[in-house]
């Protein structure tokens, strides 16, 4: 297929339409109409191949992911989505890789009336790098920064699925327990609800990109204060209860990352109000530490003693 033949594929069958979209996909630009009295919120992630996702990564759950990381980007910030730029870098012109793509990136775009509204196609290793737009109601953004001690910390979902998945995958591990465990490793959930919901009542929000305990860490450098994390606390799936040792699901929770939960601070008071909040609309939240004065995080055991693990999540060019 011709580079044009790629960029008809991708616009018939990976967006849909929206009365705030002026000029979509086929011009220099996209022209679009935020609404009046927002901000917009714009984030962007790349995905490599065998970095991001394995390479037998099935094609609609590369085109799923590849959206699903940067909404989550946006649910962190307590925005709504609305528009996705796609930049797509093949081996080949691939029209069954691209179809497949599509699938699973116009679905998720689909639930999440996210148009896609232009971007690139060009030749090399796979590379996808989206970008998206949403809004926000003025100085109701969430942020890394507001954080204060005597905070409550909390996470909603569970933890630690897609790193043990990924785990499983490298070593060929039991089919059954796969089968529970990888759809939250290439079908990540992006929280939006439940970052709309936070606006106003969280001090502080960051989705659980690369770890728990790296991704905490930007929210206590970025608010100048300590966090203190109970281990024992941390919500786990039953697959990953089951299969997994106590020391070796706290690895996988703390360090592993992929989660694409929401990690949140808010006044110790509020803690039951949000939770029932969160729990009407479906992914609950679970408390997990305090917010102490100092620096950094700690992970602490049963009886308080701080957990040393040899990585604190993923880290590029580390």
């Amino acid at each position: 297929m011709s580079e044009f033949d790629l960029i008809d594929l991708i616009r018939r069958r990976a967006g849909i339409e929206r009365n705030d979209v002026r000029l979509g996909i086929g011009d220099d630009a996209a022209l679009v109409l935020p609404p009046p009295g927002h901000e917009l919120a714009i984030c962007t992630d790349t995905l490599v191949a065998g970095v991001h996702f394995p390479a037998d990564t099935a094609a609609a759950d590369i085109g799923w992911k590849a959206l699903a990381v940067n909404l989550s980007d946006l649910a962190a910030m307590g925005a709504t989505p609305a528009w996705a730029l796609l930049a797509l870098t093949l081996p080949t012109a691939d029209a069954a890789f691209v179809e497949a793509f599509c699938t699973g990136f116009g679905a998720l775009a689909a639930q999440h009336r996210v148009a896609l509204i232009g971007g690139d196609t060009t030749s090399g290793p796979l590379t996808i790098t989206v970008t998206v737009h949403g809004f926000v109601p003025p100085e109701q953004a969430l942020r890394r920064d507001g954080a204060r001690v005597g905070d409550a910390v909390f996470v909603t979902g569970t933890l630690g699925d897609a790193a043990a998945a990924l785990w499983l995958r490298r070593r060929s591990g039991d089919p059954a327990l796969r089968a529970q465990l990888d759809p939250r490793l290439d079908r990540p959930e992006p929280r939006i609800a439940a970052g709309a919901a936070l606006r106003g009542a969280a001090t502080a929000c960051i989705d659980v990109s690369d770890g728990l305990l790296a991704d905490l860490g930007h929210i206590a450098d970025r608010s100048g204060v300590g966090i203190d994390i109970e281990t024992d606390a941390l919500p786990s799936s039953p697959a990953l209860l089951g299969a997994f040792a106590a020391a070796d699901r706290a690895r996988l929770q703390l360090a592993g990352g992929d989660d694409y939960e929401l990690a949140f601070t808010a006044p110790a008071h509020r803690a039951g109000d949000l939770q029932r909040d969160l729990a009407r609309i479906g992914c609950g939240a679970t408390r997990i530490g305090r917010v102490v004065e100092g620096a950094g995080v700690r992970a602490l055991d049963a009886d308080g003693a701080p957990i040393t693990l040899p990585a604190r999540g993923w880290e590029h060019f580390a």
